[in-house]
């Protein structure tokens, strides 16, 4: 039983081996097929300008979108933030549609592709400001005291956390007397 089972293993491997053919090609390669192109995805970097240039180029690369009304633009880093401005009577979804064109125009620009735009208006607003305070000379406590305003709207306030104020004295007449501190 032992010869007739390793007897059978030994054909079996034979019959196997022998359907390959050994062949001498390699795997296509782009050098062999002229129809295969490899295209560079990633944008090339853009020798860095100061960052007042990098603004105005993005700011009138936003502007020039059909739609977009304004644009304002502060750049921390190699991040860009960009606040459009657009018609306040703009459906939710057209500003949406806006804001996605302006995205798309700056990742084909290279100073543009870590950009975040948005299209809130008081957060365009926020940033026209701590703009001015960046030419103004005052970039940090310009961004200090428009960041602290953000956070401010953004933190929720929460109904348990109030405290009950003091009820303030009222005349008979009802209106209230004037406190001296």
């Amino acid at each position: 039983m032992y010869k007739w089972f390793l007897s059978a293993l030994f054909l079996s491997l034979l019959t196997a081996g022998c359907g390959t053919v050994a062949r001498n090609e390699t795997s296509p390669s782009p050098q062999n097929n002229a129809g295969v192109h490899v295209q560079q995805s990633v944008p090339r970097e853009m020798d860095v300008a100061g960052p007042e240039q990098v603004t105005v180029h993005l700011e009138r690369l936003a502007a020039s979108i059909p739609g977009v009304q304004g644009a304002h633009c502060v750049v921390l880093g190699n991040t860009a933030v960009v606040g459009i401005d657009v018609d306040g009577k703009l459906d939710r979804s057209r500003v949406g549609t806006l804001k996605y064109a302006v995205a798309e125009a700056f990742r084909k620009d290279p100073y543009g592709v870590n950009a975040v735009v948005t299209a809130d208006m008081d957060l365009t607003q926020r940033l026209q400001e701590i703009g001015a305070d960046i030419r103004r000379g005052r970039p940090i406590a310009g961004f200090a005291e428009e960041m602290a305003d953000i956070v401010g709207r953004i933190v929720p306030q929460l109904p348990r956390n109030t405290e009950q104020r003091e009820a303030e004295p009222q005349t008979r007449s009802g209106t209230k007397i004037d406190k001296q501190l």
